[in-house]
Order: structure tokens, then C-alpha cells, then sequence
């Protein structure tokens, strides 16, 4: 028999759905400016890219690089915003060695549904660091990720890092 796992953090995003349908929550917290980016979790706005940290990541520290354009398919990102996405993934993997100290990385696109795309109406490169005996019994035994660090902590050492480099 299946226990319960509690995430409530989750409720606001459910309940804030319409019909199923969610907001582009990329382009949300691109478009406000209101808040602090540590609230969206935006570590960097660049021209035509951003670096946002993942609100349920598969490990601390997983980022996304994301084109500020509302686009969902690779070949119609131009080769300037491009560009900007890859130095924002060089300088992502910078910082994430400066503060979290992985022993490695997946990087990756989910394009489609079917490849297991949460949002795929608005295209991200995932970055999750990685670690040597990272994996454990829970994900095979309990179908559970542990995530070792709060978001907020590990968006702090990130931002830190990120702007230490950026000088």
C-alpha cells in the first residue's frame, strides 16, 4: 500500500490552473518586475535569454536556460538568442561549480509531451548538477526524489556565484 508524500508548495500552482491550463509561468516570471527575481527564482536576464532555477527540480541546484521569446520548437530560436543560451549554459556551469561543487551534469531539451515535457509550449534547457552516489533506494523503493537542499538556499549560493563571475 502506497504511503502519502506532501508536497503543498504545489497547491498555488494547481490552483491557480484554468480548465488544466496553465500560464506560461517562464514568461511570468520574465515579464515581472515587480517582485524580487529571488521570488521568481530568476538568477539572470541577459538580452535574449534568462536563467531561472526549477521550481520542482530533479536535484538542488537544477537550473533552466530559457529564450525570453515565447517560442516552443529549437529551430525557431534565432542564432543570436542562440548564442545567448549557450554562454548562459557555460556561465551556468561555472557558477554551479563555484557553489555546489558537482562531480557532473545532464544537460537537455524535452521537446514534446512524449519526451517529457512539463511546459512545452515554451522551449528550456535543462541543467541538473550531479553527484557521485547521488542515487539511492528511494526513487526505486518508494518512486521518491530527495532533494538535499532548500530551493531558497541553494537559489542563494547560485546568485552569489553567478554575480561573483559575472565581475
Amino acid at each position: 500500500m502506497p504511503s502519502n508524500l506532501w508536497a503543498p508548495w504545489r497547491y498555488p500552482w494547481i490552483k491557480a490552473s484554468k480548465d488544466g491550463v496553465h500560464d506560461c509561468f517562464l514568461c511570468d516570471a520574465l515579464r515581472d518586475d515587480s517582485a524580487m527575481d529571488r521570488d521568481n527564482l530568476v538568477l539572470f536576464r541577459g538580452d535574449s535569454a534568462f536563467v531561472i532555477l526549477n521550481r520542482y527540480p530533479y536535484s538542488n541546484g537544477h537550473l533552466m536556460v530559457v529564450p525570453n521569446r515565447h517560442v516552443h520548437d529549437l529551430r525557431q530560436v534565432s542564432g543570436e538568442e542562440a548564442g545567448e543560451m549557450h554562454r548562459l549554459v557555460q556561465q551556468s556551469l561555472d557558477a554551479m561549480h563555484k557553489s555546489l561543487g558537482p562531480h557532473g551534469f545532464n544537460l537537455g531539451y524535452n521537446l514534446g509531451r512524449v519526451s517529457g515535457a512539463g511546459l512545452e509550449e515554451h522551449l528550456h534547457m535543462h541543467i541538473v548538477p550531479r553527484w557521485n552516489g547521488d542515487t539511492n533506494f528511494m526513487p526505486v523503493v518508494g518512486d521518491v526524489k530527495v532533494i538535499s537542499q532548500d530551493l531558497y538556499d541553494s537559489y542563494d549560493q547560485l546568485w552569489n556565484a553567478w554575480h561573483e563571475l559575472q565581475l
